[in-house]
């Protein structure tokens, strides 16, 4: 019995140090609300998000989703501001897809750095370690 125990917690799922937010909580709305405004400026207004993950540590977060229309309108990427104004390129992109790098500031998060249609792992970069590295610790791991 000893040993089954030991062997399971070797093999044990890692701990992470971040919480996803639960639907509904202000942190879970504070943190959408801080991604809004950059991508409304990009696809236009409105867009709602679809999470595929959300995590929060301290004062970081990281944001995956995707944006559609309210009510789950498909975006027509080749009629957002962003392509009119020749930003984006709808045929080099992962579609609304959307990653962002969140820090809170006193009581308010600010999305930092964010990419929408990434076809690799932006955030990946070691410059973002030192700061991320609780909401990305499967990519920061020493």
């Amino acid at each position: 019995m000893r040993a089954l125990l030991i062997t399971l917690c070797l093999f044990a799922a890692p701990v992470h140090a971040w919480d996803e937010p639960a639907r509904g909580s202000q942190t879970r709305s504070d943190m959408l609300s801080a991604i809004r405004p950059h991508i409304e400026w990009a696809l236009g207004a409105p867009v709602q998000f679809v999470v595929s993950d959300l995590r929060v540590s301290g004062n970081v977060g990281f944001a995956s989703v995707t944006a559609q229309r309210p009510g789950g309108g498909a975006i027509d990427l080749y009629a957002t501001p962003a392509y009119q104004r020749g930003e984006f390129d709808p045929e080099m992109s992962d579609g609304a897809s959307i990653q962002a790098l969140l820090q809170k500031s006193g009581d308010v998060w600010v999305a930092t750095h964010h990419a929408i249609g990434a076809t690799d792992v932006w955030y990946s970069w070691d410059g973002f370690c030192p700061i991320w590295q609780p909401v990305l610790s499967e990519i920061c791991s020493n």
